[in-house]
């Protein structure tokens, strides 16, 4: 009888899970997200961008609103991707041709580098904090980290015109390459999901958008969510093996994931323990930072 009381919440759960309108609901937050960046983009400009960001809250007509509505659906982007890789990997299902697999997988590293590139743009203390700490990443690249920041980066000498450029075009021309295949094959329909769209509204409408003032909490900052545990483990490793190679272990794993469930375990295995150390090690850094 335990064993069976153990197995069936894990049953439940695991049906739930994979039940659950993964896919659909990612792609309605990522145009949620698209719509209102749009309308953002239009009040935005890179030369200016804490003022422009404190100038959207408190100006521009519903201004909070669609800086809130942006910012949240935007995450909810991501986390519901997210659960859709999750969902895939747990399915007991044979893989795409490896090619279609690896372009479909690289939506991952887009949805990541444009919520980061985001917080970017606020141009406050976490964004200024971000961005130097993605600047000596790619610089710590050994032949062509100096070209890499210079291509995506380079506030020093460029401030955030070629961060904001990339957020708006090159990031999103990216994610689109990446997912146009299964775009067309698996469409998702408004209709289907009017609960997530109205509690991304309510939470939009209720919930503020983080900002912080300028230059202030830049001793003891604390990043964006999912950055902190990278910003815990440059505390202790050289860069580049805590900025650039234990980062991409987990998407290397996932390009390389084998056809075969059977063979694939391992894999898995190796994803979820990354994860599970990540969410460990960012829980750490953010206990260290608010007592400090």
């Amino acid at each position: 009888m335990n064993g069976l009381g153990q197995r069936f919440p894990l049953s439940r759960i695991k049906e739930a899970f994979l039940a659950n309108r993964w896919g659909g609901q990612s792609l309605i937050s990522l145009y949620i997200s698209l719509v209102s960046g749009i309308i953002l983009a239009l009040q935005y400009d890179a030369g200016e961008a804490f003022y422009s960001t404190a100038t959207i809250e408190l100006v521009v007509p519903y201004g909070t609103f669609w800086r809130g509505l942006h910012y949240y659906s935007s995450q909810f982007f991501f986390l519901l991707l997210l659960g859709h890789v999750l969902a895939v990997l747990w399915k007991k299902e044979d893989l795409m041709p490896r090619r279609q697999w690896i372009r479909l997988c690289s939506s991952l590293p887009a949805a990541l580098l444009l919520l980061f590139t985001g917080y970017v743009l606020r141009g406050d203390a976490t964004g200024e904090a971000a961005g130097a700490i993605a600047e000596n990443i790619c610089l710590a690249i050994p032949v062509i980290g100096e070209w890499i920041n210079d291509l995506f980066f380079d506030i020093q000498d460029s401030g955030l015109r070629k961060v904001y450029m990339h957020h708006l075009i090159g990031l999103v021309a990216l994610g689109a390459y990446a997912l146009w295949p299964h775009l067309k094959r698996y469409p998702a329909l408004w209709r289907n999901h009017i609960l997530l769209i109205l509690c991304t509204i309510i939470i939009s409408v209720f919930l503020a958008t983080p900002a912080e003032p300028d230059r202030i909490g830049l001793l003891h900052i604390v990043g964006p969510w999912f950055f902190l545990g990278l910003q815990e483990l440059l505390r202790y490793l050289p860069t580049f093996i805590a900025g650039v190679l234990l980062p991409l272990l987990p998407l290397l794993l996932l390009y390389l994931l084998p056809h075969e469930f059977c063979k694939r375990k391992g894999y898995i295995r190796g994803i979820g323990f990354w994860l599970l150390a990540y969410g460990i090690i960012s829980v750490v850094s953010y206990v260290r930072i608010a007592t400090s």
